[in-house]
Parts: structure tokens; sequence; C-alpha cells
């Protein structure tokens, strides 16, 4: 293949370490080291080896990115050669992602969050004072070392409003401040100030969360003392086709969203005779208003490690990913912690817990794209692609991750597999109901007392739920809660003793969704929220379909003059228009995205009584 670079961009020697140290140092030419084409303008590299690395492009750009700050054209020349990809292309993965740059700007970059729940925490009121204090959002301090620019949900909702700092250089430092005032991020900027340590934990209740805040995230030995690796061990002992058994009688089904049955899709990838079979735990978690895969991680880490080992065990993979939003620092460490200390005691790797079983788990970070939570779009960023969704089918268990067959999970649902196997199928199935067995995380935040996760078991009502968070802050009157972030719908005062089940709340026009329930009182704007949501559709569109490109541009139009009083025509004819687009796209979408992406704005009008005052009605 012919290589065209960016005539006359070499990489600065900091650049071509960074690039060497995530790929190793090059030994030949073949592999990226200076060769006679390059005075050419072009590099021929010799194909099968290099472009098997492709799925290593976006952790050197993110090399790149920790060590100098941007993503320079030299960079990116050297990058392409050490990979074998044409620059066009490495190109567009690198500004399909909002933590990277392709522009210069500082080494500090200040990311303040001011999405729904950090909205209602104070965070326009942090904006309009870094404003005053560093500039408009793009700005950097005096000494040209910092920056800041507003960000969507950071996953830090129940600490509300926060801060995430990058910090690119030879030890590079990603940190969250949360809950931030506008002195503390101005005096870090500035290098006045030492980065926050870790918030701990609170001691939780439930079988999901019974070690958080109790066991030491760190220690291999604490989690083990606490029963960790006797799932493990039951796994191995059950047999894999055991283990798919006991799945399938728990009736559990998946906690991000889709709600499929993870008994089947385990089966499905187990009996594949197409080889090899992956396992990736979906840790991409970034819809607005939830928090809780990150608390498993950061609190129980080991117990993701096990559940993804058991996983590989019942699928017959040998290679495990896990994808984590590059906006969890620490959950990033402690996974990364996790699977060093498990690999190094014999628990990943060959011959697991001494036997004949061979897995391993490799960590990916994403880069900001909250599209990569939808399964096929995180496969191609693993793959070193744009993170766009493919049409299905083919699915997953059939094509997924290098077009091979792959069992795909998010964090919670993998979790609950330890106590499937400890307790055994039924036992888990009588919890909850019928069809909603188990129980649920839910990350309540908002206009409560103590905004956190609560586990509880299916069937629980949303006032109960609410009521387990300290009930509404001050004791103001309940307005609205937005059920499953800004791909949800809003309930009613007069539905929150609907129970919190997959069928209870489809029956209230809602759904369960990932789990956030966010409630606001009757005294924040409600217009402003779903204003802000969508905006962030119209930001986290991937645009590679017309029905979700161009529908969420036309629904942030259309919401911004009916609130504005710009109707064009009358509401109703506004509103009528709406449904158009927003059906449009829940047919036409590639994604939920798009399909989902005007679930909040319809849910407020129609319950809420939204953006009434637009025009003639």
């Amino acid at each position: 293949m012919d290589l065209h670079l960016i005539p006359g961009a070499d990489p600065t020697d900091q650049e071509r370490a960074a690039v060497d140290g995530a790929l190793g140092t090059p030994a030949t030419g073949w592999e990226g080291a200076r060769r006679r084409e390059e005075l050419e303008g072009h590099v021929a590299h010799g194909g099968r080896e290099s472009r098997a690395r492709r799925h290593l492009l976006l952790p050197a750009l993110q090399a790149v990115q920790a060590r100098v700050g941007w993503i320079s054209p030299g960079a990116l020349n050297y990058v392409c050669r050490r990979l074998t990809v044409p620059p066009a292309d490495a190109y567009g993965v690198a500004t399909f992602y909002s933590m990277l740059s392709v522009e210069p700007r500082p080494g500090t970059v200040v990311h303040i969050c001011d999405d729904l729940v950090c909205r209602i925490a104070g965070a326009r009121e942090l904006c309009v004072e870094m404003t005053r204090r560093v500039g408009p959002a793009g700005s950097a301090t005096k000494d040209g070392a910092a920056t800041w620019m507003t960000s969507p949900c950071l996953g830090l909702c129940e600490r509300a409003p926060a801060v995430l700092f990058q910090e690119a250089g030879p030890e590079p430092s990603d940190h969250a401040l949360a809950p931030a005032t506008a002195h503390q991020v101005t005096e870090l900027m500035e290098g006045r100030g030492a980065a926050a340590p870790p918030v701990p934990a609170r001691p939780t209740a439930g079988r999901l969360l019974r070690r958080v805040g109790r066991v030491d995230p760190e220690s291999l030995d604490d989690y083990r003392a606490h029963g960790g690796y006797a799932a493990l061990r039951r796994a191995l002992a059950t047999g894999p086709e055991g283990v798919i058994r006991e799945v399938l009688d728990s009736k559990l089904v998946g906690r991000g969203g889709a709600a499929f049955p993870k008994g089947r899709k385990w089966d499905a990838v187990a009996k594949a005779a197409v080889r090899p079979h992956y396992v990736v735990c979906n840790a991409d978690e970034s819809e607005p208003g939830t928090f809780k895969d990150r608390v498993l991680m950061e609190e129980d880490p080991f117990a993701v490690v096990e559940a993804m080992t058991i996983a590989g065990y019942a699928t017959a993979s040998e290679q495990g990913y896990i994808y984590i939003r590059g906006e969890y620092p620490l959950a990033t460490a402690r996974i990364s912690g996790a699977i060093a200390q498990a690999r190094a005691r014999g628990l990943l790797g060959h011959g697991v817990m001494g036997g004949g079983f061979r897995f391993d788990i490799e960590l990916r970070r994403g880069a900001g794209a909250y599209i990569c939570g939808e399964e096929t779009a995180l496969f191609n960023s693993i793959e070193g692609y744009r993170g766009e969704p493919r049409n299905k089918p083919p699915y997953p268990v059939q094509a997924g991750l290098f077009g091979k067959p792959t069992a795909i999970n998010n964090v919670e649902t993998l979790v609950n597999v330890l106590d499937i196997l400890i307790d055994g199928g039924p036992a888990f199935a009588s919890t909850g109901t019928a069809q909603s067995t188990g129980t649920k995380l839910f990350c309540v935040s908002g206009c409560v007392e103590r905004a956190g996760v609560y586990e509880v078991p299916f069937g629980t009502t949303l006032r109960q739920l609410i009521d387990l968070a300290g009930g509404m802050r001050g004791g103001r009157p309940l307005r609205a809660v937005l059920l499953g972030g800004a791909a949800g719908s809003f309930v009613t005062p007069d539905q929150i003793d609907t129970p919190l089940t997959f069928e209870g709340v489809v029956a209230a026009g809602a759904t369960l969704g990932s789990g956030a329930v966010i409630v606001f009182d009757e005294g924040v704007d409600l217009e402003d929220i779903v204003l802000r949501i969508a905006a962030f559709f119209r930001d986290e569109s991937c645009g590679q379909c017309v029905p979700c490109r161009v529908g969420t541009q036309r629904q942030e139009e259309l919401l911004a003059r009916l609130a504005g009083g710009r109707a064009r025509g009358s509401v109703k004819d506004e509103t009528a228009l709406l449904d158009e687009i927003v059906q449009a796209m829940r047919d036409a979408s590639i994604c939920g995205l798009g399909q989902t992406a005007g679930s909040a704005a319809r849910s407020a009008i129609e319950k809420l009584g939204l953006f009434k005052g637009g025009g003639p009605a």
C-alpha cells in the first residue's frame, strides 16, 4: 500500500516517543522506521502485519494527545507510517472524538459539565464565573498553560457540578473534581492547587453493591477475603454449559437499556462455529444521569474482571476487551490495576486458576463519543475506525468485534452473574417480578436529598426509590422525573407509584433505559432542560445517517423557536412538525441514538405542557 503522507510534516522526538511507547519501537522500515521512499512524499509498506494492528490506532492517537496535548500533522504522519493507515483515514478518526484535538491547544484542558444534573446544581453559574475569571470557553490562562470548555455529562451526577482535568506531559494525569467551584478550578488551572483525592464511596446495601465502600478496591486479597473468585471456581466446576443454563434459568436481561436475554446471547456465541470468539464489556457509560457502572468499576473492579472471565469461559472465548469511557480516569486506573493483579496471580492468561482454560482482558479507553455506547459503534472504535454504528443484521453474536462472534454486555449485567452462580439461577429469578427478575441499580440524582446509586428489587415503585434517596430536596414539590436519561421520557407526579419494571414503565409511556432517574422540583426550568437534551443529541449524532443527522438539528431549531416565541405558524403546527421529525428519526435511523432522540421532547410537550407559549395555539 502507498501512503501519501502530509508533506513536510515530521514528528518531534516527544511525539515519536509517545507513539513508540504505545506501539513498541519499530525494528524495520516495514514497521515504520525511516525509509528512502519518505523523501518522495509517500511510504510503501508491506501491509498484512501492519494492517493487522489497525486496532491500535486510537491508543496511538491517545498517547500523542496525552504527551503533548494535541495531535500534530507530524505525529499523525508517524502513526500512519507505523500502522499503514492512510492519513485522511486517521484524521477522520482523530476528529471524531471530542477529547482529541488536531489543533494546537494548552496542555491542560478543563471540561466543565453543563449537562442536565450539573445544570440544576450550579454549572451555568460556574461557567459564568469562569468566563469572568479566565474568559469565554476556549480561552487560555495568562500563561497559556490551560484552557476550559463545556462538556456533556461526566458521570459524576451524585456530586454535581463536576469538572474533569486533562493534563498532558511526560507524566500525563486525568482527574475529576466534584463538586467544584470556580475558585478551585482556576487555582488548579494556574498551578496553585493540588488535585483532590478520590472521594470514598459511602457503604451501600444490596447484592451488587455489598462490597462498595467496604472493600479495598486496589487489593485482590481483600476482594477474595470477601467472597471474590468463588463464582469463577463454581463456574469451572459446573462447566460452560452449566454456567449458561444457570444464566438462562435466572432470566437475566441486559441492564444497559436493550433488555435482551443474556443467557441466549451467551449460548449463541458459545455454539458459533466461527472462531475466535470475543467477550466485550461495554463500560462506555455516557447516558446523562447514569453513573452506576462507574461506581462498580471504581469500588469493586475485581468483580468486573471475574465476571468477564466467567463470560469468556462460558462462551469459549480466549480474549476479552473492556471499553471504558474516556471521562472515567479513576475507573480506568482501578480496572487496569485489577487486570494486572489478576494476571500476576494466575486468574487471567494461560491456565486460569490452574486449569486448562485460557482467557485474558485488554483495556481500551474511549475518547469522548456518546455514540460509542452503541455496541457496534464500540466495535468500530476498538478496531481503529470512526465510532459509527453498523447495520444489523448481522448481530454481534454472529459477526461482532473483528467480524467474529461476540458476547457484549455492560458492567452491571456482567456483575449479576457472580450471584447467579453462587445462589443459582432460580433463586435469582425469585426476586423481582416474572418478567423483570433480580435487582436493578438506579442512579438517582437531581433535586433529592441523597443522590447516589440505589439497588432495589424490580417492582419497587418510583415513589419508594425517591424516598430511599431522602425525598425531595428542601421539601419542595415534585415537578417531574426523567427516566432513562436524555434518551428517556418524563413522568409526572401522578405516575410516581409506577412499579419500576420493564413492563411497568412501558405502561406509563416511559423506559428504564440505563437506570437514570433525574428528579426535578418546581424551581427547575424544564424548557431549558429539554433544550439542553436537544443540543446534546445534535452534538452527539455521529452524522452517518440522514434521519438522525438532520433530524436532531431540526428538532433543536424547532424547540428553540417555540421557547423563544418565534413559532412558524401556530404552536399546533410546530408540534405536528416535531411529531413528523421524531417519527422519521425513530423509523429510519440506523441506531438507538436517532430512534430515541425525540423521546424526552415529545413527553415534555404531551405530559408537562411545555413550549405552549411559542405563538398562537
